[in-house]
């Protein structure tokens, strides 16, 4: 939250800072293209950066950060994140010097930039000096987290309009309990999370507020000017926000009820479901849009820290299967909502009928990994 005065340094400092990595990634580009090292870049750029106004510790990040790019993207082309050898995106990628935004955020160690938790308040190097006294303000937990698990470089960001500081926390995992039981989880798009004791998050409203920005996108795309795709962007990040927001409460009512009984959870592995599942071409975009592994990982890691078992398992046919008989066929669930055992008659909600299913095999997995070794023979 920087006042009147502070406000130019930082509006003068991030894009300065920005419009030099990019000069330091041309260099890097025309010298050594996607291999330069933090050690050949200082050679050829720490002068020219020290020249320019930046100080020992802010060339040397800026150094860094560039270095640390054209690793990332060493590794993605690696990794085939990229496409196949001859794929336009691969090529484009290849072709040029990395670029940073105006705005992008820049990494500040302590000696940049330093907090004090009691008046709340940061300083921070700019070109323009060091400003002291940049008040920031958070809720009581994340100021707690900031005193006692803060560790290493800070990022800082303009976003919005808004000033941003983005801090590392380095928190220990509770000691996990020996679970006496697992509560299964299914997800879904009508149904974002239903679980084995028959919880259902219900993903109605959000199937309507979805519909509503779908709608509103549709007429901003057809508009095809400049403010229409800002206010398009505006849009995706606020609908993402939504989605995250969502997620959070749903992952941590789920592990809280977890921690509480003393159970462990069970998720389906859900990765590659994209490729596996064919759906209508209009629901595709409904299917696609919404951030499953996101929900999984924010339980994962809110499992982690509240010392909850965690476990993945195979998610086939467990909306086919009757966890009373262990009967699997497509006949047991006609409808969506509805499922039916053709051989026990068990009966009830297809979604809670996947938990009871997810939670079992959780079970039978959790004996599995944790087994001890056999004895040599």
């Amino acid at each position: 939250m920087p006042d009147a005065v502070q406000t130019p340094a930082l509006e003068r400092a991030l894009p300065a800072i920005n419009e030099a990595a990019n000069w330091v990634s041309a260099v890097s580009f025309e010298h050594f293209e996607l291999k330069g090292s933090v050690r050949e870049l200082r050679n050829r750029c720490y002068g020219e950066l020290k020249a320019r106004g930046f100080g020992a510790q802010a060339a040397q990040h800026i150094i860094k950060r560039v270095a640390d790019a054209y690793t990332t993207l060493r590794s993605n082309i690696k990794a085939g994140n990229l496409g196949p050898e001859h794929s336009k995106r691969r090529q484009k990628a290849q072709s040029k010097p990395i670029v940073f935004r105006p705005h992008a955020s820049h990494t500040f160690d302590d000696r940049c930039l330093s907090w004090n938790y009691d008046t709340q308040t940061v300083s921070i190097w700019t070109l323009d000096g060091r400003i002291k006294n940049v008040r920031f303000v958070c809720s009581r937990g994340a100021l707690k987290q900031l005193v006692e698990h803060r560790q290493g470089e800070s990022d800082l960001a303009f976003r919005d309009g808004k000033w941003l500081l983005i801090a590392t926390c380095e928190i220990l995992e509770a000691p996990q309990f020996e679970p006496k039981g697992f509560i299964g989880v299914d997800r879904g798009i009508t149904n974002l999370a239903t679980t084995s004791d028959g919880d259902n998050h219900s993903g109605r409203r959000l199937g309507r507020y979805r519909r509503w920005q779908a709608r509103k996108r549709a007429e901003l795309q057809a508009r095809q000017t400049r403010s229409a795709k800002q206010l398009l962007n505006k849009r995706a990040r606020r609908e993402a926000r939504h989605a995250t927001h969502i997620n959070h409460k749903i992952a941590k009512t789920v592990v809280a009820v977890a921690q509480r009984t003393e159970r462990g959870l069970a998720l389906e592995q859900l990765k590659g479901i994209r490729e596996r599942v064919t759906v209508p071409r209009d629901r595709r975009a409904r299917q696609s849009s919404w951030p499953f592994h996101q929900l999984g990982s924010f339980i994962a890691y809110k499992a982690k820290r509240a010392g909850v078992p965690f476990i993945e398992v195979d998610p086939a046919y467990t909306s086919q299967r009757c966890p009373r008989c262990g009967h699997t066929g497509r006949a047991n669930r006609r409808t969506r909502d509805h499922f039916h055992c053709r051989r026990c008659g068990l009966a009830g909600p297809a979604d809670h009928v996947a938990g009871a299913n997810i939670a079992q095999r959780g079970a039978t997995a959790w004996v599995f990994v944790n087994m001890p070794d056999p004895a040599p023979a």
